[in-house]
């Protein structure tokens, strides 16, 4: 099996490059090497035995089709991007370039390279908007969805909002329109949020890395001051351990007669969701560590609640999360302290 995987340096990409090469496969990583922690996961891939990297902008179009060209891939995992909300804002028009123009040249370059190659593009739960008109409740730690118990599914309408939201939204319907005007065997993801080892996280993308790395700096000593949060602290999304995410990509590549040409919410579910306000009581008790915080104003377009129905995933290709919330974060800690 021959694989390409852009963005295959960063968290998500490392390790599903990892698993792609523990099966025996040819793997491509193309990556820019731009985000933080992208050269280290390189260098550890390379200890994996990988022997294909490609620097890759993908926002240049003749770059894309080479790359697409020479790896001859049968699968793609798309997961190059700008993964920031408040990046976009800052730069919307770097944000639009890499997520809109970089996702176009990537089908492109399928559509005329490489037409029966199986592509998985990682989307984003922001393309259903920050849902400001659903039904909340609000509780000692946690906002609650009430008309939605088991979470979103995919009729939930879309409704791009922030830069981010719409740069996303915009190639999750192209991969989707590509499956139906040319055939493409594309396949959409929209994350909920993502954790694990690999994840060198910032404050503007990867919360629960960066929280972890901040309240083992405050148990080390090395962080005096009370952690930052946006808005309440009561936020809750559904979390998803990286091993299950990885088993994700290739259950829907291998039923990819079952998944092609659909979206899918993919996160932990409801028994695995969690608002900022609990994660921090669970890493004062595992890190034995108080975390004072001082609330800031609320991002934009922040979703008070979002919380994936997987059930589709589960019915279409057979996946569901197995790894639960705690033993998550109990591995993403001890990852954390290893690499702090």
């Amino acid at each position: 099996m021959r694989y390409l995987i852009t963005g295959g340096c960063g968290f998500l990409g490392s390790n599903l490059a990892a698993e792609a090469l523990r099966l025996g496969g040819h793997v491509v990583v193309a990556d820019n090497l731009g985000r933080s922690g992208a050269t280290e996961n390189l260098v550890w891939l390379r200890s994996l035995g990988l022997e294909h990297f490609v620097h890759l902008d993908v926002r240049v179009a003749d770059d894309v089709t080479t790359a697409v060209t020479d790896a001859r891939p049968d699968r793609i995992f798309h997961l190059a991007g700008q993964v920031a909300m408040t990046t976009s804002l800052r730069n919307p028009r770097h944000d639009f370039e890499v997520n809109v123009v970089g996702g176009n040249n990537l089908l492109e370059a399928v559509r005329t390279r490489a037409p029966e190659a199986v592509v998985i593009y990682s989307s984003t739960n922001k393309v259903y908007g920050d849902l400001a008109g659903l039904r909340y409740s609000e509780t000692d730690t946690r906002y609650v969805a009430d008309d939605h118990p088991l979470g979103f599914d995919e009729s939930l309408p879309l409704d791009f909002c922030s830069p981010y939201g719409c740069s996303k939204g915009a190639t999750d319907q192209y991969m989707l329109d590509y499956a139906r005007m040319f055939g493409l065997r594309t396949v959409v993801f929209r994350h909920s949020s993502i954790f694990g080892g690999r994840q060198f996280s910032t404050y503007d993308q990867g919360w629960i890395g960066w929280f972890v790395a901040q309240a083992d700096a405050r148990r080390r000593g090395r962080l005096q001051e009370p952690l930052t949060i946006s808005g309440d602290g009561k936020q809750v999304r559904d979390v998803l351990f990286v091993s299950d995410i990885v088993r994700c990509y290739f259950a829907a590549a291998d039923r990819i007669d079952a998944a092609r040409g659909k979206a899918f919410n993919i996160g932990g579910g409801p028994e695995n969701s969690l608002s900022l306000r609990e994660l921090f009581g669970i890493l004062e008790t595992d890190l034995d560590v108080r975390l004072p915080f001082r609330q800031l104003p609320w991002r934009q377009s922040d979703q008070k609640v979002f919380v994936a129905d997987v059930s589709r995933a589960r019915r279409e290709f057979g996946w569901w999360p197995q790894v639960s919330k705690e033993e998550g974060l109990r591995q993403m800690i001890r990852w954390v302290v290893d690499h702090a």
